[in-house]
């Protein structure tokens, strides 16, 4: 088995700066894109996330770029051979950590005040596979020719019940968040193994395109690179972020 992965992340037309960032395993993803092959027994891990920098707060760019690498630090050197709960437990210490360490960011520099931001992931480590999020970046599977969004989004529209999403976020890392969460759930290997297509995105993306535009997407065989093309040509009103992983 091996994952054939694309990824992207583009400005818009409106925002200055692109505040996403992308992690493929060992690679950042910001302004560009990439096409990467991972074989399942290339190694025992590997991540794949993306980070939404909260519009509206400072320095969101600073804050996608700094989860992130840490991230990318602490994943790759957790011991090997880690329980399924001892694997959790060391992913919500990271949480903590890295939160405690954006919030301390903001408090000791006036310019990193309140900045925040979003993650999502798909995530292989001991032979298991996970997916994370923290905000109201998502998670979709598509398979037999359906989109279907697997995250739940931590914002104020999903909690108020409305199909209408509000950029207001409910969870996120920072953005002086004192109490930041993560969805963690572990994928059925069958799952994994039915020739899956996996979607992770920032907002900039649903909020421009729907679900079933989305679909036809990715039925015509569109990459990373290409939903976010037609994700600014219908407005591009904020930074987008994809990252499609496909297995084989």
């Amino acid at each position: 088995m091996k994952f054939c992965i694309t990824a992207a992340s583009e400005v818009g037309c409106v925002r200055h700066k692109n505040e996403d960032m992308v992690l493929v395993d060992r690679r950042f993803v910001r302004n560009n894109d990439c096409k990467v092959e991972i074989g399942r027994d290339d190694a025992d891990r590997f991540i794949i996330a993306i980070a939404d920098g909260m519009g509206g707060h400072n320095s969101g760019e600073v804050a996608s770029h700094d989860v992130l690498h840490n991230l990318e630090y602490y994943y790759h050197d957790l011991p090997s051979g880690l329980k399924p709960g001892d694997f959790n437990e060391m992913i919500f210490e990271w949480l903590e950590s890295i939160n405690n360490i954006i919030d301390s960011k903001g408090h000791s520099d006036p310019q990193y005040h309140d900045m925040g931001t979003t993650l999502v992931a798909f995530a292989f480590y001991g032979n298991e596979f996970y997916w994370m999020n923290c905000g109201d970046s998502r998670i979709y599977q598509y398979i037999g020719g359906q989109l279907t969004q697997i995250s739940t989004d931590h914002s104020l529209s999903n909690l108020m019940g409305s199909s209408k999403h509000s950029n207001i976020i409910t969870n996120c890392i920072g953005g002086g968040c004192k109490t930041s969460y993560l969805d963690m759930v572990k994928f059925a290997d069958s799952v994994i193994q039915s020739s899956s297509t996996f979607l992770l995105c920032s907002d900039g993306l649903t909020d421009m395109l729907t679900d079933k535009q989305i679909e036809q997407l990715l039925a015509e065989g569109k990459d990373a690179s290409e939903l976010c093309a037609a994700a600014v040509d219908a407005g591009g009103f904020d930074n987008v972020s994809v990252c499609i992983i496909k297995t084989e």
